[in-house]
């Protein structure tokens, strides 16, 4: 009589063929792609191994009965499938993709088996019975680690979005908050339940309609967006927000909703603007300086090339400070400096540009002149204003402005030309006599002093 195979021994003697057929169907799961072959072969190894040893240990009744159940014995150390269900949940395999793996094993066995042994034994038939008991123990093992691990992940991620003090929802694809975590709520000073299904168009929000712009982007190019806007909330929480749009992929790669993070920056955003003011503005009259002049100049040569409008140049000197510093002192020198930059604004349209250079010397930029006496006229009267008495130090002192013009693009080009080209005229004024306006480069008489 024929020695019986035992399946335990079938396995071991048939592992490469197994795992053969292993690998085919590994393919066909979708995210096997993130683990290399030999990671494959060896989880199902190590499993079918085991289940060898167990089906070579002696069982009795009670344990027949438990494990026919699936209530077989834990083992005391972390079983192989607890390992496997651990493994897969932080690969990003989905449950069913999970279980696919044992039913791809418990295929490869029994069709092999059975064609090789059609007619088994009752010993054999007491081993496949046990084969798949041991599988289906395997099954759960590893579902209740994979399980344990997402509830843990998801208490994690649940605490981690509770505790950020960063405004953070979810929204499905109509734009709807399908989840809000407290901050969220904070911000918006409502409930969540007042939240959830809401829109930003629900919400009243006035930047609902980037914000539905941005999303649908997002959306159909499965990419992320980030955005600022300037926004108080009923919470009166800041009002300089930067905010990020991310995608949410399912395992098709297609977008089943997006993820919207704020974050306050309104003190860093006052912080900057602080910085980047002191550094384009004159401290003591708060007028743009020298920087911040040209760089307004060179926009508005591009804007004049562009649509053909005009552009003047002023450049003024005070006539007469160097007395006041001397005789009042700088302090009182720089209180009229202040009350010059003042009568200087007053002087102008509010889209022209009035600057301090430094020192005495102040710039305008007039925009939209359309010919000489347009500008002239604008002279005059800053003239006629810088005449009238200024109070400092409980003094009553005068001082005048001698004013040199330039045009674009008759004179210059450039933002330093059309500059470099209204100083010469400014000595031209002060050549002439002094409190007076010149224009660059002809023979027109200057302006006449104010009385």
């Amino acid at each position: 009589m024929p020695k019986t195979v035992h399946l335990a021994d079938f396995i071991r003697t048939e592992m490469e063929p197994i795992l053969q057929d292993w690998e085919e169907f590994a393919k066909t799961i979708f995210r096997t792609n993130r683990l290399g072959k030999a990671d494959l072969r060896d989880h199902a190894r190590d499993m079918l191994l085991e289940i060898a040893d167990d089906l070579d240990a002696c069982q009795s009744d009670s344990e027949k009965i438990a494990n026919s159940r699936g209530c077989g014995p834990r083992q005391e150390e972390e079983s192989w499938a607890e390992i496997h269900g651990s493994d897969r949940h932080s690969s990003g395999f989905s449950i069913m993709e999970t279980i696919s793996e044992f039913r791809a094993l418990r295929a490869s066995v029994v069709s092999r088996w059975t064609a090789d042994y059609p007619t088994a034994s009752k010993q054999q038939l007491d081993d496949l019975t046990r084969f798949h008991e041991a599988i289906d123990q395997s099954v759960a093992e590893s579902l209740e680690q994979y399980a344990t691990e997402k509830e843990m992940e998801t208490r994690l991620f649940g605490a981690i979005l509770f505790a950020s003090p960063d405004p953070i929802y979810v929204l499905d694809l109509k734009g709807r908050i399908v989840y809000a975590n407290k901050a969220t709520a904070d911000l918006f000073a409502l409930d969540a339940k007042e939240i959830i299904g809401k829109t930003a168009f629900d919400l009243g929000f006035s930047f609902a309609s980037d914000f539905q712009r941005n999303l649908e982007k997002v959306i159909t190019d499965h990419s992320t967006h980030r955005g600022k806007i300037r926004y108080t909330f009923a919470s009166s929480q800041g009002e300089r927000f930067d905010y990020l749009f991310a995608p949410v992929l399912d395992e098709k790669n297609n977008t089943e909703a997006a993820v919207c993070i704020f974050r306050d920056v309104t003190e860093q955003a006052i912080a900057e603007e602080k910085v980047w003011h002191s550094a384009h503005h004159d401290l003591l009259t708060r007028l743009p300086n020298r920087r911040l002049f040209l760089d307004r100049l060179e926009q508005e040569i591009k804007h004049s090339k562009r649509t053909g409008q005009s552009l003047s140049v002023l450049f003024m000197d005070l006539d007469g400070f160097k007395s006041v510093n001397d005789t009042l002192g700088h302090e009182a020198g720089d209180l009229l400096l202040v009350q010059v930059a003042e009568r200087l604004n007053h002087c102008v349209r509010e889209e022209d540009t009035v600057a301090r250079l430094g020192g005495d010397e102040f710039t305008v930029i007039l925009t939209g002149a359309k010919n000489h006496q347009d500008v002239e006229h604008v002279a005059q009267n800053i003239i006629d204003s810088l005449a009238q008495p200024f109070k400092v130090a409980q003094q009553s002192v005068k001082v005048s402005a001698s004013i040199g013009t330039t045009f674009f693009p008759k004179d210059a080009s450039s933002p330093i030309a059309l500059l470099e080209a209204a100083d010469r005229a400014m000595y031209q004024a002060k050549q002439a006599g002094s409190n007076r306006m010149c224009f660059y480069g002809t023979t027109h008489q200057p302006s006449r002093p104010s009385a």
